[in-house]
């Protein structure tokens, strides 16, 4: 795993906790502040990242695993590195810790997940957003299922167990993470924390 020049930010937690809203607010606010930013997500938007997200429901296991693995080191070569190169501000909705929740909730042991994601960049910051669970059904129930790991009532309660465990992993490479709560607070007052954590360039945070 390596890091480069620009800032790269993550933003990761579990689904219905706001990060689509957050990494929104997040874009306006750094654009504001003068910094060039691109906004991006995984599965990513090349075709290998679409076939990814339609495969979802249809694969599982270590071969669903390593198709996001695939479309990861495509978009590092393609994407991630060439913009941080250049001094941009990456934010992408979803990255590593999103993989050690999700395939894990897969069956997926994590030291076959971190194996595979052993020479991906490292993020300057990875934000993982958590939630009440009971905040998140709501949330879900009201939007309505998206994945089959919704099927579970209680999914949101272990989702969320695993991003705190996949937060420490994170800092255990050398990762800075940045555990926020967004039960209460909105996209905004979520957008500002991150950004007031931010370092001009890529630097250490």
């Amino acid at each position: 795993m390596t890091r480069r020049s620009g800032v790269f930010v993550t933003l990761d937690g579990p689904s219905g906790v706001g990060k689509s809203t957050t990494l929104a607010e997040l874009d306006r606010l750094l654009r504001n502040d003068g910094r060039t930013v691109h906004s991006t997500t995984e599965p990513s938007t090349s075709a290998l990242g679409e076939f990814t997200r339609k495969s979802a429901d249809s694969l599982s296991g270590r071969a669903l695993a390593c198709l996001v693995a695939a479309n990861r080191y495509e978009h590092i070569d393609r994407d991630l590195r060439p913009l941080l190169g250049t001094g941009f501000t990456v934010v992408c909705d979803r990255y590593l810790a999103s993989s050690l929740v999700l395939q894990q909730l897969d069956g997926v042991p994590e030291q076959f997940l971190l194996d595979l994601n052993a020479d991906i960049l490292l993020p300057d910051l990875a934000v993982i957003l958590t939630a009440e669970p009971v905040a998140i059904g709501a949330r879900l129930a009201e939007r309505g299922k998206r994945h089959r790991f919704h099927d579970d009532p209680e999914g949101p309660a272990r989702e969320v167990e695993l991003y705190t465990e996949a937060a420490q992993t994170m800092r255990n490479l050398g990762v800075h993470v940045l555990v926020l709560d967004s039960t209460e607070a909105s996209p905004s007052e979520v957008a500002a924390r991150i950004s007031d954590v931010l370092p001009p360039d890529g630097s250490s945070v």
